[in-house]
């Protein structure tokens, strides 16, 4: 198994060698205004902070200041406007090769009782795997680390990883399949999954496996390559996750990328299914992107600075340079768009900022970007009125 993943690894670093990378950000021009395609929304994009490194996750704290992971393992912060130059905590035992390192960040929902942050990242331990842990965040300092959940399988591709609270509280978290695709059929390891956790790492009591012999109680979903949007649609409460589909040296051609409706216990059928392909027993994408555009994020808007927005789904996408605004009834898709393409280059992460805006980051200096020289930026959609 061991020289397997060696194997797997090398040809995903000779693919993204001998691959196309991004083309340098064309960049838009300074004050233009953007139109959705059914021209009821028109917008600009303002930047709000520049020089990051791989940007990759984001939370905003009560008193609005912005919490930023970087994958190395930085967290930053934007404080009323401004990135403060040093980093407020970098994370002593990650491991950033790859794909992998410092990925998400999330605060939990009583955060203003508990101070309660959790930070998703890749560590060593005999092989690289991938854990969450949950801090304190008081007067400006990170302490009292609590792994909450641990020893997922890793690798340099393929880690995942999301962590977010649902409206049930549970936090949820997706992992990939670490490139050894087999495993996410299995359901004595975490590897490809959806897992559903207490905040402090328990199991819930209700989860769809708990009494399956054999399984994981963690697992919530499973038959999954990559997942790296999560976020749930106000009103309904579905959970909506993006994914990254096969490539080439898969065997399972290329592209496939996904936007998945997950629900408790279903299997979303990875490496059984792929692309649009039906089995019984398995759930195909509610929507299917060929050729690939790398989806990095999700999330769904609910404020009112956008009102034609409100409860669109959206997310970045890294190589296909482009924000894709998805229109939704219920579990039907209306429409979709494409936003800002081609003009900032690799887009990861997305969030609705407690300003109404739309805040996304670029991903420019993850090794398969050319980055404009003020790379990687965090910028956001306002509306011009």
């Amino acid at each position: 198994m061991k020289n397997f993943r060696l194997l797997v690894n090398s040809l995903i670093c000779c693919s993204v060698l001998f691959s196309a990378c991004n083309a340098a950000p064309s960049g838009f021009a300074v004050d233009q205004v953007f139109e959705s395609q059914t021209k009821d929304v028109r917008f600009r994009v303002e930047i709000v902070a520049t020089g990051l490194e791989v940007p990759w996750g984001f939370a905003w704290l009560p008193n609005k200041d912005l919490l930023i992971t970087e994958r190395p393992g930085r967290v930053r912060i934007i404080e009323k406007g401004k990135l403060r130059a040093e980093p407020v905590f970098v994370v002593p035992d990650v491991e950033p090769s790859g794909e992998s390192g410092l990925m998400d960040i999330s605060l939990h929902p009583e955060f203003a009782k508990n101070s309660f942050v959790y930070l998703a990242y890749a560590y060593n331990n005999e092989g690289k795997r991938v854990k969450v842990v949950r801090y304190k965040y008081v007067a400006g300092k990170f302490t009292e680390p609590k792994v909450i959940v641990a020893e997922i399988p890793g690798a340099p591709n393929h880690a995942g990883m999301r962590c977010r609270f649902g409206p049930d509280g549970k936090l949820y978290v997706t992992t990939g399949d670490s490139t050894d695709w087999t495993l996410a059929q299995k359901m004595d390891t975490l590897a490809g999954k959806t897992l559903r956790l207490n905040d402090d790492g328990t199991v819930p009591r209700d989860n769809p496996f708990l009494q399956t012999s054999g399984a994981r109680p963690e697992i919530w979903s499973y038959g999954h390559r990559n997942a790296q949007g999560l976020a749930w649609q106000p009103g309904s409460g579905l959970m909506f996750q993006t994914e990254h589909g096969p490539s080439f040296f898969e065997g399972k051609g290329s592209g496939g990328d996904e936007v998945n409706i997950v629900e408790s216990g279903k299997n979303y059928g990875w490496p059984e299914i792929h692309h649009t392909e039906k089995r019984d027993g398995m759930v195909s994408p509610l929507l299917e992107y060929s050729p690939a555009c790398a989806p990095g994020s999700g999330m769904f808007y609910n404020g009112s600075a956008f009102p034609t927005f409100k409860g669109n789904f959206f997310f970045g996408c890294l190589r296909g340079a482009r924000i894709i605004r998805v229109v939704l009834n219920g579990r039907s898709v209306v429409s979709q768009e494409n936003l800002l393409e081609n003009g900032f280059g690799r887009i990861r992460e997305m969030e609705e900022g407690p300003d109404g805006y739309i805040y996304f980051a670029t991903s420019n200096r993850d090794g398969r970007g050319t980055p404009a020289k003020d790379d990687d930026r965090i910028m956001r959609m306002v509306p011009e009125h």
